[in-house]
């Protein structure tokens, strides 16, 4: 035998060496620009809601939300609008953008306050048929509206003022003369009358109304203090009974309790701070 048959065998391993490092892609590249302008957004965001007031960010939020009527409603005009503005309460429902309750009066229709209104419609008019109208309720109620049935033991207890929200009538307690019993809602005989005497006039107008009850702070602290309650109730007691004279359910806008946080007078126990105001609300309020 060969001395060379008993020599391990011979193994040749080929390597396969590429050069360069191979074209691995652009992908990467697109996802991470995408995350840092997400993070720019980001610090943006967070940066705006910082340094801007509240009312900033309303008109921000405005922007990117605008507030066209653009298809939100149907509208009952042949053709787009039916050659009419887009704030006309004939072309629009009346619960779409052209309305601003579902059941509108004359007085609350849209009068295109958005710059589209008609000449000679800028709502002077109105607003000056309104404090004619509070100021025949004035002289009624006042007695200077030529004969009176007015007594003047009721009219001592009412006053009277004109304000942007409308015709505040102020009705208070006098010494040994309240308008409810102590400490209840139970009304008295004067009150009673004065409450027809309000109906009676209200009538001439068919405004909103808002009713407030006001109370005067209690001389000593008690565990269950009833202001709230009593300015509350009281307020309530006299919705119901102008509703009992005429006065419609929906002419009524609201029932207010105040307790004794707004006094009429500087002693807040004085008995002057007992009183109710009776609102003629104007017809934008």
């Amino acid at each position: 035998m060969s001395a060379q048959s008993n020599a391990a065998p011979v193994i040749i391993k080929k390597k396969k060496v590429v050069s360069g490092g191979g074209h691995h892609g652009g992908a990467w590249k697109v996802a991470y620009a995408d995350f840092v302008t997400a993070m720019m957004a980001f610090f943006l965001l967070m940066w705006l809601l910082n340094a801007t007031t509240e009312k900033q960010r309303k008109g921000i939020a405005d922007y990117f939300s605008p507030t066209i009527p653009i298809t939100r409603v149907s509208g009952g005009g042949s053709g787009q609008f039916g050659g009419e503005s887009v704030f006309s309460e004939n072309t629009l429902q009346q619960d779409g953008t052209g309305a601003s309750r579902q059941n509108p009066t004359e007085a609350r229709q849209a009068r295109g306050e958005m710059g589209v209104a008609e000449e000679g419609t800028d709502g002077s008019d109105g607003k000056q048929q309104e404090d004619a109208a509070f100021k025949d309720i004035e002289d009624t109620l006042m007695g200077r509206a030529g004969e009176s049935s007015i007594s003047q033991a009721m009219r001592r207890h009412i006053t009277t003022r004109v304000t942007d929200e409308g015709l505040v009538i102020e009705l208070f307690d006098l010494e040994n003369a309240q308008l409810f019993e102590k400490g209840k809602e139970t009304p008295t005989p004067l009150m009673t009358e004065l409450a027809v005497l309000i109906g009676s006039v209200g009538q001439l107008v068919q405004n909103g109304i808002a009713v407030e009850g006001h109370t005067r702070s209690e001389p000593i602290t008690l565990v269950t203090n009833p202001v709230w309650d009593l300015s509350t109730a009281r307020a309530n007691q006299v919705r119901l009974m102008l509703q009992s004279t005429g006065i419609l359910p929906q002419q009524m806008r609201r029932v207010t309790g105040h307790a004794d946080r707004e006094p009429a007078v500087s002693n807040p126990m004085a008995i002057r701070n007992n009183r109710l105001e009776v609102i003629f609300l104007r017809s934008d309020q």
